[in-house]
């Protein structure tokens, strides 16, 4: 009797441990914090949520201002994905910080677009002209590959995909590169000759990108935006939920409708 006892007092401890641990908490997840940038990126989020409420997981969105803190912010734990950023820039944030992450799905593409308020196009650019580009090196060389594609530039055949203003080979213009945050792109329009700015940050700004835009990237490409989560969560039950809702027709449909082709679903 006694060693039954005992046989029946290690399970219940072994069971109890097991379902106080962190991983078997992970595993019955049903409420989850998502990072988003605000604008286009949270407005979908909140497309997802309601998706997402259907197969039992509540998603709490929780909004940034720059393109820093998400990443930041899961690595401290304090969000268990994000979902605003494309993989040239996820791979220079592992590279720079040591983060362990891993993209679990594609979302949408915001093909990125230079505006003005000085020109009509980019050929009225005048020698010396003072042009806007985010300060990080994947979305400041998207830029300056559409410039080089606009034949602005030329940039070094060594630039690749993270091309800086010292890759520029060529610049008969000697176009001058301002190097900012992308968040503050749309509010130094004004004391900029041109910049070219995010679609999640244009929109907010007032800015269209299919009427507003003197020239825009091409759909296709490497820069569809992803979610995000720690590797180690990678395989939870949680994250295919997530997927799920994200990739769903209504928020396909709601993404078509709300957006008319500036942002593009990926799937």
């Amino acid at each position: 009797m006694q060693r039954r006892t005992s046989l029946i007092a290690t399970a219940a401890i072994a069971a109890f441990t097991l379902l106080g641990s962190p991983l078997a908490q992970a595993q019955d997840k049903t409420n989850i914090k998502v990072g988003v940038t605000a604008g286009p990126h949270a407005q979908i989020m909140e497309a997802v949520k309601k998706a997402a409420a259907k197969d039992g997981l509540a998603i709490t969105v929780v909004e940034f201002s720059d393109y820093v803190q998400p990443n930041a912010a899961l690595a401290a734990g304090d969000l268990d994905a994000n979902s605003y950023q494309h993989k040239p820039y996820l791979d220079q944030q592992i590279a720079d910080r040591g983060y362990k992450f891993t993209s679990v799905a594609s979302t949408v593409t915001f093909p990125i677009g230079i505006y003005s308020k000085k020109i009509k196009k980019l050929a009225d650019l005048k020698p010396g002209a003072r042009v806007g580009i985010p300060n990080d090196p994947t979305n400041g060389g998207r830029v300056l590959l559409l410039l080089q594609e606009q034949g602005l530039i030329k940039l070094k055949g060594s630039a690749g995909l993270k091309a800086t203003p010292l890759d520029v080979a060529e610049n008969p213009k000697k176009l001058r590169f301002v190097e900012l945050d992308a968040a503050q792109l749309p509010r130094s329009l004004d004391d900029l000759d041109a910049a070219a700015i995010n679609t999640n940050y244009a929109l907010p700004a007032g800015l269209n990108p299919s009427k507003d835009a003197i020239a825009i990237e091409g759909p296709k490409g490497p820069y569809a935006n992803i979610l995000v989560v720690r590797t180690a969560d990678q395989k939870q039950p949680w994250v295919a939920k997530f997927v799920k809702a994200y990739r769903s027709p209504e928020v396909r449909a709601f993404i078509k409708d709300e957006f008319k082709g500036s942002v593009v679903a990926d799937f």
